[in-house]
């Protein structure tokens, strides 16, 4: 999909539970777009490519904002 496209190439979703989630999409047939990883001590970040190449990022918050 080009860049300069108008339309949504991108996507994120803040969950709970990001490992489970990320099981049941496998189960269901979907597979991440890389490796779940930390980012920083704060997020767990998963990509996922969902429907017409949309990628979908799950997003666990791993540590509060206060303790940053």
């Amino acid at each position: 999909m080009p860049a300069n496209r108008l339309d949504f190439r991108h996507i994120t979703i803040e969950v709970t539970d990001l490992n489970t989630i990320v099981d049941k999409l496998r189960d269901n047939g979907f597979d991440t777009v890389g490796e779940v990883c930390d980012y920083e001590d704060i997020y767990r970040l998963c990509y996922v490519r969902g429907p017409e190449g949309l990628i979908v990022e799950l997003a666990e918050q791993i540590a509060s904002e206060e303790a940053s």
